[in-house]
């Protein structure tokens, strides 16, 4: 128990030739003490005490010990810290939430752990048993959530990693000291070739970060948030899109034309990457399109009422070892839906897919072969094809459309251009306005014109 009722006594000597000094203190009921064999060591020791007392710390009855010291003596290393914080978050956490504390803390992990200490694992090696064995979580034999290397054998090399990380890991009361905390903040702010990290992968590490200092407060392993005293920024990036690669309407036309040309699975693809294109969806949000989603009618515009998402996140991160997870809308509400109005080309798209292809049992339009969630490496195989069909051997060897998300890039950017409000792109895209005004902020920008030529256009009106 922690007490202010503390009372520090002069030294004494004592008939001892191995500790003829000795100090004593009382805490609550409790009276302690300690030997010396000199009187400058215990001098030094009652003035450590006297300076916790007049700052004001308490002491604890059952060790005598201030409450920093005792903080200190019960600390646990930060790598056996992180290990109980993943397992305290990972029930309420979805799938790719969890793959993200992983390799967040495995890279704070490693910066807090002097890697030219004798017997240091390479750095691949460490994070990978970090993020695939220490990070991972699984349920035992009575339903308890544990890590993964508890239930597991890890291999060779990454059981030697963790074993030798167990060993040298720094205290979490070491974070104290600001510099351990900034030396963890800048590991954050690189990716693995050095170079900055992009804003906002940065401030998603930094909340992980933040989020397992404050469960050590919680816990009584930190004083407080070490963070909120360091004045710290990441080294300045450019979020926005560069759109030098994203494909023109033309050529993203000829881009999701050409997937039709690669056999059966192009043929069953196209409408996939229509909707990135033409209804500017996510591939996790095309992964989860359903036929009840549909509106089609014959002649003009139809609509999507988005429902849900596929985000791809591993079986490792998933509670039913699937490599999917079926999820809400991108930061929305479980039940929450999205509306999104789509051009006659994209009905058509749809329309024809469905004659020809039906849906999943579950009423889903795509499916891969044995019938799961189109997984990322099959359709950007696709698109790697199509890209060399429909564009030139110069445009082949640049980033244009590199990536089947360039499409949706692309059909934000056209609805922007096309004069549409920027809080309904927002809306339509899913995204915030801020998030929107971030990514999109050249484009935005170049419309200032065309707003400019409609005030000057009403004030004309009036003015007259």
């Amino acid at each position: 128990m922690l007490t202010y009722d503390v009372r520090i006594w002069g030294i004494r000597a004592r008939n001892s030739k191995s500790a003829p000094f000795q100090l004593r203190w009382r805490v609550g009921p409790e009276v302690h003490q300690e030997r010396f064999q000199t009187k400058t060591q215990a001098d030094g020791r009652r003035s450590e005490l006297m300076s916790a007392l007049r700052k004001g710390q308490q002491f604890d009855t059952d060790t005598g010990l201030p409450a920093d010291e005792l903080r200190e003596k019960n600390s646990p290393t930060w790598y056996a810290h992180t290990c109980e914080y993943v397992v305290m978050k990972w029930p309420g956490a979805a799938g790719k939430q969890r793959a993200s504390i992983a390799e967040s803390l495995a890279v704070v992990t490693a910066a807090l752990t002097d890697q030219r200490k004798r017997g240091a694992p390479p750095a691949d090696v460490l994070r990978r048993a970090l993020q695939q064995w220490a990070y991972q979580c699984r349920r035992d034999g009575n339903g308890e959530l544990v890590n993964r290397l508890a239930l597991e054998d890890p291999p060779e090399e990454e059981a030697g990693a963790l074993d030798w990380l167990a060993k040298h890991s720094m205290k979490v009361s070491e974070l104290a000291d600001a510099t351990k905390t900034r030396q963890a903040l800048t590991a954050l702010s690189l990716r693995l070739d050095r170079k900055p990290a992009a804003e906002n992968t940065f401030r998603r590490k930094r909340a992980v970060f933040s989020n397992a200092l404050r469960y050590a407060v919680e816990r009584g392993a930190l004083p407080g948030n070490p963070l909120a005293r360091i004045d710290w920024d990441p080294p300045q990036t450019d979020d926005e899109v560069d759109f030098q690669y994203v494909p023109s309407p033309r050529q993203a036309m000829t881009l999701v034309r050409g997937v039709a040309e690669d056999g059966l699975r192009g043929e069953h693809l196209e409408a996939f990457f229509g909707c990135l294109y033409f209804a500017a969806m996510r591939p996790s949000e095309v992964a989860d399109l359903k036929k009840s989603n549909c509106r089609l009618p014959d002649s003009g515009w139809g609509e999507l009422l988005l429902r849900g998402s596929r985000p791809e996140v591993g079986s490792g991160w998933t509670d039913d070892g699937e490599s999917y997870e079926a999820r809400a809308l991108k930061r929305r509400a479980r039940k929450t839906t999205r509306p999104v109005p789509i051009p006659p080309v994209l009905v058509g798209l749809l329309r024809e897919h469905l004659e020809r292809h039906r849906t999943a049992p579950d009423g889903r339009l795509f499916r891969a072969v044995n019938g799961g969630r189109v997984r990322s490496t099959e359709y950007t195989e696709v698109w790697k094809r199509a890209r060399e069909r429909a564009l030139t051997p110069e445009e082949v060897a640049s980033p244009l459309a590199e990536v089947p998300y360039s499409l949706r890039h692309a059909g934000v950017s056209l609805w922007i251009r096309a004069g549409v409000d920027p809080t309904e792109v927002a809306r339509r895209a899913g995204h915030s306005p801020a998030v929107l005004w971030r990514f999109y902020a050249k484009i935005l920008r170049g419309q200032e014109h065309q707003a400019n030529a409609l005030i000057e256009a009403h004030l004309g009106d009036e003015v007259g």
